[in-house]
């Protein structure tokens, strides 16, 4: 086909059918992980379960599709896009419901997203599966060969648009309810003009009765309380879903419905979460506060503990954050101010530091998940050029989630066994006194230091940092026990089977209390209410774990 040929091509009502039911399920696959991620998270096993639910849709619809197509006309293809499009606004206005619903079913965490995968994008990607062959029966083409050849070129096409349309326009541009009003009118639309010119009353009915709905989906919605607070702020990045929520004075940004950077209000130099404090660590080992010149946080959030380092030091400090949104909301609702000594940097992390001729005092690694970890930012590899971009008596500060022992440990084990590779001596302390899931922090230094609790003790006592790292290292754990964990290589990809044993385990954030930011308040999690009373602690016990929503 010439370009003039090509420039005079028009497409049948069949092929133009095809192409949009391509675009369309492409576009609701990509659209699936937006929705599905927040409740389930965004691991290997949410994204592999939706590919699966998918393909075995389309597969069952085509299978069905070919077995009915003898006969096939055009009003059946615009009864069934009518159908999908009526679909896709129960998705839109009761998603939030059904995620809620099947996450209480008893199945294995890697399991658990399938229910909704099945349940929301099931019966609309069946539905479009027959399109292609009732396409191919209608098609003018002379051969089964060429006309099935040429229907589902037609179709990839369409997949290959709504594929990177949905990915780089419409979901940094839109709401996930916008985009799946969009993605209905595209299907009523086509619906329509399959029956042109001579429209009968009941499919014109119908499509404009799927348009109202479509319409109501997308404007209105199931009330629903937001336990966490009021949401001041919600969208889609590029990267994820953002969301800021005010309860009481606590303002804590949110992503992929896991919480990440947290601030009081009323009360800017509290460390909300527990953990943050723990950055200043590094401050103890190195030789002289007064020679941190230059820290480099990868990872942002709320800015939290870069801003921290700001106020606190006579440093210059650099921080890379991939999502420039974040960043953007950081600015909005964390005062972040960007100055002379604090720089952003919408790079990723292990590029950044490939990239910079910069060397650093401190570097603190903020970018881990409790579901999702950048592989990438785990290795040996990347921790031998961490140590490169270090000075001499550089120290690195790791914010890792895993649980100080036991199977939901195996993550930390691997984790600290690699930067062994490329640091003389690592530390280690753990954040809440539960054994459950929690920030652990790993510091490595670029030197042999050999520090012991009491070196520690000393120095904290005599730098009088603006925090009292007392409890953190009287939080110091022995030597991990790891020895057989894996060391993590670029060319060997086994974080996900690490993070398996914490899929659906409970992550306890210990959080300061509301009125002192030394001292300990009942710890938090990323997911749930409060626990029940049986499970309350006396006053000489560990604090109380709560567990809100980490969905």
């Amino acid at each position: 086909m010439d370009l003039r040929t090509a420039a005079a091509y028009r497409p049948t009502k069949p092929e133009l059918a095809v192409f949009v039911s391509g675009v369309t399920s492409m576009g609701l696959e990509i659209l699936a992980v937006r929705i599905i991620a927040p409740q389930f998270g965004s691991h290997i096993y949410t994204v592999g379960g939706i590919l699966t639910v998918v393909l075995a849709a389309l597969s069952l619809g085509y299978w069905q599709g070919g077995k009915r197509a003898r006969g096939a006309t055009n009003r059946e293809m615009s009864w069934l896009l009518l159908a999908t499009a009526v679909y896709v606004a129960i998705v839109i206005y009761a998603s939030d419901m059904l995620l809620i619903q099947t996450s209480t079913l008893a199945l294995p965490p890697r399991y658990a997203s399938l229910p909704a995968a099945i349940i929301l994008f099931g019966p609309p990607t069946y539905l479009l599966g027959f399109i292609s062959p009732y396409a191919a029966e209608l098609s003018q083409k002379t051969g089964t060969g060429e006309a099935s050849g040429h229907v589902y070129a037609l179709g990839t096409i369409g997949s290959i648009l709504g594929s990177a349309a949905t990915t780089f326009v419409f979901i940094p541009a839109m709401s996930i309810d916008a985009i799946g009003l969009l993605f209905g009118i595209l299907l009523v639309g086509t619906a329509v003009v399959l029956t042109l010119p001579s429209i009968s009353r009941p499919p014109l009915i119908a499509s404009a009765i799927v348009i109202l709905l479509l319409v109501a989906a997308a404007g209105g919605g199931p009330i629903a309380y937001d336990h966490r607070g009021e949401v001041v702020h919600e969208s889609q990045t590029a990267y994820q879903q953002l969301e800021i929520v005010d309860d009481g004075d606590t303002r804590t940004m949110f992503l992929d419905g896991a919480r990440h950077s947290a601030i009081d209000l009323e009360d800017p130099n509290r460390h909300v979460f527990e953990y943050t404090r723990y950055f200043h660590l590094p401050m103890l080992m190195t030789e002289d506060v007064d020679d941190v010149d230059r820290v480099l946080f990868i990872g942002g959030g709320g800015y939290v503990g870069p801003q921290d380092f700001e106020d606190q030091y006579d440093a210059t400090v650099d921080v890379v954050e991939i999502d420039p949104d974040v960043t953007t909301a950081a600015e909005d609702y964390f005062g972040l101010e960007e100055s002379e000594t604090m720089t952003s940097h919408t790079y990723d992390g292990r590029q950044f530091l490939q990239n910079t001729d910069e060397t650093y005092d401190v570097i603190v690694l903020d970018a881990y998940k409790q579901d999702q970890v950048p592989f990438h930012l785990t290795t040996v590899e990347f921790m031998s050029l961490v140590s490169d971009r270090l000075a001499d008596d550089g120290v690195f500060h790791a914010n890792v989630i895993a649980s100080p022992s036991g199977p939901a440990a195996e993550f930390y084990h691997a984790q600290q066994r690699t930067m062994e590779q490329a640091f003389p001596d690592t530390y280690s302390f753990r954040t809440s006194e539960s054994n459950a899931i929690q920030n652990i922090q790993i510091v490595a230094t670029n030197h042999e230091t050999g520090f012991s609790e009491g070196d520690l003790a000393e120095r904290n006592d005599a730098r009088a940092l603006s925090v009292d790292l007392s409890d953190a290292i009287d939080n110091h754990m022995a030597d991990s026990d790891g020895n057989e964990a894996p060391i993590l290589r670029d060319d060997r990809g086994e974080v996900d089977s690490l993070l398996d044993p914490m899929l659906g385990q409970r992550y306890v954030i210990e959080e300061t209390a509301a009125d002192s930011s030394e001292s300990p308040a009942p710890a938090q999690s990323a997911g749930g209410g409060p626990l029940h009373a049986a499970t309350q602690q006396a006053a000489f016990e560990p604090p109380l774990v709560v567990t809100p929503s980490e969905r």
